[in-house]
């Protein structure tokens, strides 16, 4: 990009125009923008730029199109390799309904089965053990299970202390 800049300002001041070596005379640069133009805006002003505001959007942003490109490069890889790409697989829910029977919370529990129960979902369910596309969604379902584990252990608790 550098060499395109400095080919498009030689070509622009009609200084050292026969010095370019190895470019056709008609040649335009790749990039569609002047740089100086760029830069003048920048400095001018009227484009506000926060340090760290801009640093966490760009954080967060990123989070998200990791986990995309992870799973677009899995499928391209697929695709190269001339192998079918899965189905569409059906995600986990992550309403907290649908976790607290996955969990089986609807059946009366010993306040000793709350830690087995959580150690259980959470080799199912962790983020760590998921593929990439899908830990988000994990994390949502680790809290909301870990969440109604704790509400129904306390409610067991004020129970067998009546």
């Amino acid at each position: 990009m550098l060499d395109d800049l400095f080919v498009a300002s030689d070509k622009g001041d009609g200084i050292g125009d026969d010095e370019i070596e190895g470019e056709e005379a008609g040649a335009r640069p790749s990039i569609p923008f002047d740089y100086l133009s760029v830069a003048d805006e920048l400095h001018s002003g009227r484009i506000k730029v926060s340090g760290s505001g801009f640093a966490t959007e760009y954080r967060e942003a990123g989070a998200d199109l990791a986990t995309e490109f992870a799973a677009l490069l899995d499928h391209a890889k697929l695709v190269l390799a001339g192998e079918e790409p899965k189905p569409e697989e059906k995600l986990p829910p992550m309403d907290p309904e649908s976790i607290a029977v996955e969990l089986g919370l609807n059946q009366p529990k010993q306040i000793a089965d709350f830690s087995r129960m959580r150690r259980s979902f959470a080799f199912a369910n962790h983020p760590d053990r998921v593929a990439p596309h899908l830990r988000q969604r994990a994390m949502i379902r680790m809290q909301v299970a870990n969440m109604l584990i704790d509400e129904a252990k306390r409610r067991a608790l004020a129970g067998a202390r009546r």
